[in-house]
């Protein structure tokens, strides 16, 4: 699927390599990434250690960012934040080869706005904006069942108040290349009112 082979370049970029993704051939590579230290900073850990799914049934090690600054958004298909797609894609596209990764997780507890299947939401992202960042499976990111993922990121970066939970949809982490998450936007702030901020990591 073309989707999927672009989520294989996108991995292929970040580790110089086409054996994670059956063959894709990798986009120029950014800036050497500096590799965090566990020990050196605890919190590096937290992401690198963790797993995912991808849109496609793919068990993705986030070991493969470690040195990268990541973009983490919370997405859905009919929010009335949904456009952001479009400034999501356009950071990816503008970042991506100075070390960017821009990562999508798909969620339906926010007014059940992600109902469909993993495949509906591939076809989605990419025929209507164009999305070649990678995607992966749905998530809970709030309750018990929420993704260890989200968990780590709600910790490491509550919102007003001290409060985790996560609001709505589009809700966004910025982790920097030490693997500390050193920023969290609210739905409202929009791909664009951030790229500086995210710029300032790479």
């Amino acid at each position: 699927m073309k989707f999927q082979h672009a989520l294989c370049i996108s991995i292929s970029f970040l580790v110089s390599s086409t054996a994670a993704c059956g063959g894709g051939q990798p986009q120029a590579v950014g800036p050497a990434p500096e590799q965090a230290s566990s020990s050196a900073n605890p919190g590096a850990s937290g992401i690198i250690d963790q797993t995912v799914e991808s849109l496609t049934g793919e068990t993705v090690d986030l070991g493969l960012f470690r040195g990268h600054p990541m973009l983490i958004v919370n997405t859905a298909s009919k929010c009335g934040f949904t456009p952001q797609y479009k400034g999501l894609e356009a950071l990816h596209k503008n970042l991506h080869g100075k070390g960017l990764a821009v990562l999508g997780f798909p969620c339906n507890q926010f007014g059940g706005q992600e109902p469909g299947s993993e495949s509906e939401i591939e076809s989605f992202c990419e025929l209507n904006y164009g999305v070649t960042f990678p995607m992966f499976a749905k998530v809970d990111v709030n309750g018990d069942d929420a993704a260890p993922l989200w968990k780590w990121l709600k910790k490491e970066k509550p919102g007003l108040l001290g409060s985790e939970a996560i609001k709505w949809n589009f809700t966004k982490f910025l982790v920097d290349r030490q693997g500390r998450v050193v920023a969290r936007y609210a739905p409202n702030d929009t791909p664009e009112s951030i790229a500086a901020e995210v710029e300032k990591l790479l």
